[in-house]
């Protein structure tokens, strides 16, 4: 008897539907085609164990299993439910005639409970484009695709609830997530807050205009001076996610199986901090199942890189092209897939290797030339692609013991929304262009129009640091976000100065 049953392949951020074909027939073999692996290859001493364990038949018989598109590689576990549905119902031990409608997934343990799977989201969504009824998956993902609406989700914790399901002997209970109540109910709740940063006013104005503009920005200064502690409280300060990218960046998490246990909807924007000791293929994606790095995993909040030049630099070079695409394509021999990588670079570094160059207290005890050479581990390239250099001071005794409190993130958050507001207004019809640090060549010359005595000013930043193009375009882009945090439709002088002090390390004689 053949009988057909459906699960879902993610590829990237998307899902396509796998058709599995089962069919049983005079004979004793058990044969699996279709491009599985070896995950999907051992799936039958699970089923088998399963079905025994739960009172049910595994048929002694010739077994021919066919998962749809064959040319599509089949990974991972996630399918045993798909495949054991297949063989239960062309055994005769289920009914048929509710399997075409729904998409089913779920790894099996031995005993016949139902594990976690990846994607859950991205299939769910795939199933209510093919039209399919529902979705039954394990219970730990329910909530995860129950996000998607008109599509009924069953979260399901061991085999037997599945046959009772087909059979119609019990149905389980359907999980509904209202989308837009999980999404607002969480939008605001930061652990970290400016508030708890004493002193450092200049570091909190450059992070302001930072996250005015979506622009990168890397702290520099000694050890214990807040480098981390101000780096964290930026998603504080950034746009509430819009329901749209809160979507996208779910989606991405679900992937990767990130998303945490409990919640339905990233709602927060993400803050990543991997350790230096990172592989290319970690921070940017890949690896030989791809899967979505720490770039991605970042998409619409803050990828944080703490003592930046303790990288691997071939790391941070492989991660040069997706800050300017915005989206970062793994190709392998059968296919590529592309995962987004639209994030904030926040970097921070000391000095110098003892941390102490510059400091206004404390002698630097490097070796001449060390100071440069530490430097150096950060490529010209990529400095570029940093819009603002912070020199970031110790806070003196006075500002740490004084109760003064300072500005809340939900006011400073106020003026980057208004901020935010102008820029989106500005770059209407322009499709994925969003802020001042997305713009084009073109729209740099329409909306970032200088006066002469701007230009003069810039001309002889441009000779005395021996800026590059690139950090031509950058000066330009913050000083048109510093010209939006004051509301002013004109770009003027004191808005280029601020924007050229962001340069520091382009200065000739830093390090030296």
């Amino acid at each position: 008897m053949l009988v057909k049953t459906f699960g879902s392949a993610v590829l990237g951020v998307n899902a396509i539907s796998i058709t599995v074909e089962v069919n049983i027939d005079q004979g004793i073999n058990f044969y699996l085609v279709g491009l599985p692996d070896s995950a999907v290859k051992e799936s039958q001493q699970r089923i088998e164990s399963a079905l025994r364990t739960n009172e049910l038949r595994f048929p002694g018989m010739k077994i021919v299993i066919n998962m749809a598109p064959a040319d599509i590689r089949k990974e991972g576990s996630s399918y045993d439910l798909t495949l054991a549905c297949g063989i239960l119902g062309a055994s005769g031990q289920i009914k048929i005639d509710k399997l075409e409608h729904f998409i089913v997934m779920g790894e099996l343990s031995l005993d016949g409970s139902i594990k976690p799977v990846k994607g859950a989201l991205v299939m769910a969504i795939e199933a209510r484009r093919q039209g399919f009824k529902g979705f039954i998956l394990p219970k730990d993902n329910a909530r995860e695709a129950a996000i998607v609406n008109e599509l009924e989700v069953y979260g399901v914790e061991n085999i037997r609830e599945v046959v009772d399901f087909f059979n119609d002997d019990a149905i389980p209970e359907r999980t509904i997530v209202n989308t837009r109540d999980e999404f607002y109910s969480k939008l605001s709740e930061y652990e970290f807050d400016f508030s708890d940063v004493k002193g450092q006013e200049n570091i909190k104005r450059a992070l302001e205009i930072a996250a005015s503009g979506g622009h990168n920005a890397i702290l520099i200064g000694p050890p214990g001076s807040g480098k981390t502690m101000l780096a964290r409280r930026i998603p504080s300060i950034l746009p509430p996610l819009n329901l749209h990218e809160a979507l996208e960046t779910t989606k991405i998490h679900s992937v990767a199986g990130r998303l945490p246990k409990e919640s339905a909807l990233i709602s927060l924007r993400p803050f990543r901090s991997p350790h230096h000791t990172i592989s290319d293929a970690g921070l940017v994606g890949g690896g030989t199942f791809p899967q979505p790095g720490e770039i991605s995993l970042a998409q619409n909040g803050v990828l944080f890189l703490d003592e930046l030049p303790e990288f691997k630099r071939t790391v941070l070079e492989v991660m040069r092209q997706p800050m300017e695409d915005r989206v970062v394509t793994i190709s392998r021999a059968r296919h590529s897939v592309e995962y987004p990588a639209s994030f904030m670079l926040i970097a921070a570094m000391n000095p110098c290797p003892c941390g102490y160059y510059n400091h206004p207290e404390q002698e630097c005890s490097c070796a001449p030339g060390m100071v440069q050479k530490y430097l150096n581990r950060i490529s010209g390239p990529l400095l570029d692609r940093i819009d603002l250099h912070v020199e970031v001071t110790p806070v003196p005794f006075r500002e740490l013991s004084s109760a003064t409190n300072s500005e809340k993130s939900s006011v400073i958050r106020e003026r980057v929304v208004l901020a935010r507001d102008i820029q989106d207004n500005r770059y209407q019809g322009h499709d994925n262009i969003h802020c001042n640090a997305q713009m084009n060549t073109k729209l740099l010359k329409q909306h970032c129009q200088i006066t002469s005595e701007g230009q003069t000013i810039l001309r002889t930043a441009m000779e005395k640091l021996g800026l590059s193009a690139r950090a031509y375009d950058r000066i330009l882009k913050v000083s048109r976000t510093i010209a939006d945090l004051d509301n002013s439709e004109k770009i003027e002088t004191h808005h280029l100065a601020e924007a050229i002090q962001f340069r520091s390390l382009d200065r000739e004689n830093w390090g030296r």
